[in-house]
């Protein structure tokens, strides 16, 4: 039988996170006034555009 208290889950969540802070970008910073933007990543285009529900997709 084992006595050994369970570990405590808040123990385990109250731990610096040793992953760096993830930057927050207004999407305007990207976009200026225009309402779509072409990203690239290893070479592939991507586009990221509000749409006139004032949502974003990206689409390849």
């Amino acid at each position: 039988m084992n006595s050994a208290t369970p570990p405590d889950p808040a123990a385990r969540t109250a731990a610096p996170s040793a992953q760096p802070e993830i930057p927050v970008v207004d999407v305007r910073q990207l976009l200026g006034e225009g309402r779509e933007i072409v990203l690239m990543h290893l070479g592939e285009a991507y586009r990221l555009r509000i749409t006139a529900r004032e949502r974003l997709i990206l689409t390849k």
